[in-house]
């Protein structure tokens, strides 16, 4: 796919990756605890495990470089090693013995975190995924994902100055390089990430994205894409799960939630940046999709982003 479009997706819905803890343990053992983050990742630095949890029939296993990326899960279990296995709490501190001083060869060394996202795009990157995602090192370009993933834990364990930082950056580069492996090894359920990785739809998702403000109508676009407008809208529903009109608002809509959270721009220009013939033509759309105002989702925004005092 072009490297490009899932930049710019991505920096659209604000992806971003959060280290939250892990496991670094050997022989027999298992952990278990809840899941309250909607997008939760989990990734295996050395060893192997099983990955259990609610809605997912089979045990995953997982090995050294691989991922698992779990979407609205309530519970993950892993367990390692022979019977009887010890219980092995996380832990969040990377910088401790268990995991700066574990060894390779012996340890089973699990990382986790959340996929956080604005929420402009929550429901495009939910629609995207399945409720778990095994990600293989072991497949194409599975080398690069395995290469991020020990950057980011040996910033993770090093303890060096701005640590910090570092971590954030090569916890933005595993997320890119899951994601690019996910959508080479896997056929994509309808939604944002399979639209994107369309090559025949490629032409005119570029025209969508590229001038939002148009007109578009099918006959451009399917010519644009050189189809039929049957043939073409009948593949960019199946790919995106809407009609091209449908997903245009609706990206439409991503533009403007980060204009208004972002930008002082006036809603009446912004309506015409987007291609709106008025300002309420453009509220209405925009509570249609996004369920209030343009002005109350600013004021909402702005206010949840404003840091309390003593915090």
């Amino acid at each position: 796919m072009d490297p490009d479009r899932l930049s710019e997706a991505l920096d659209l819905v604000e992806v971003r990756s959060v280290l939250t803890g892990g496991i670094a343990a050997r022989g027999g053992w298992w952990g278990r605890g809840p899941l309250t983050d909607p997008v939760k990742f989990f990734a295996v630095v050395s060893g192997r495990t099983r990955l259990t949890t609610d809605g997912v029939v089979e045990p995953i296993d997982l090995v050294a470089g691989d991922v698992a990326i779990l979407t609205g899960r309530s519970w993950v279990a892993f367990e390692a090693g022979a019977a009887p296995r010890r219980e092995v709490r996380p832990e969040s501190d990377f910088a401790t013995a268990r995991f700066a001083g574990s060894d390779p060869a012996v340890d089973d060394v699990v990382i986790g975190g959340c996929v956080s996202v604005n929420e402009a795009g929550r429901t495009l990157l939910l629609e995207s995924l399945p409720p778990v995602a095994h990600i293989r090192s072991s497949a194409a370009d599975g080398d690069r994902l395995l290469a991020a993933l020990l950057r980011l834990f040996d910033e993770a364990t090093g303890d060096r100055l701005g640590s910090a930082f570092a971590i954030r950056q090569y916890g933005q580069l595993l997320l890119l390089e899951v994601l690019r492996c996910y959508v080479d090894q896997t056929l994509l359920p309808s939604g944002w990430l399979r639209l994107l990785v369309d090559e025949r739809l490629r032409p005119a998702v570029e025209l969508l994205h590229g001038r939002p403000e148009h007109a578009w109508g099918l006959e451009e676009l399917a010519r644009a894409a050189a189809m039929s407008r049957t043939t073409f809208a009948e593949r960019f529903r199946e790919a995106a799960g809407v009609p091209p009109l449908t997903y245009l608002g609706r990206w439409r809509m991503l533009l403007a939630q980060r204009a208004l959270r972002n930008g002082d721009a006036r809603v009446a220009a912004l309506a015409a940046e987007l291609g709106y013939g008025s300002e309420s033509a453009f509220s209405t759309a925009f509570k249609r999709v996004v369920g209030e105002s343009p002005q109350r989702y600013r004021a909402r925004v702005r206010q949840k982003a404003v840091p309390i005092a003593g915090r």
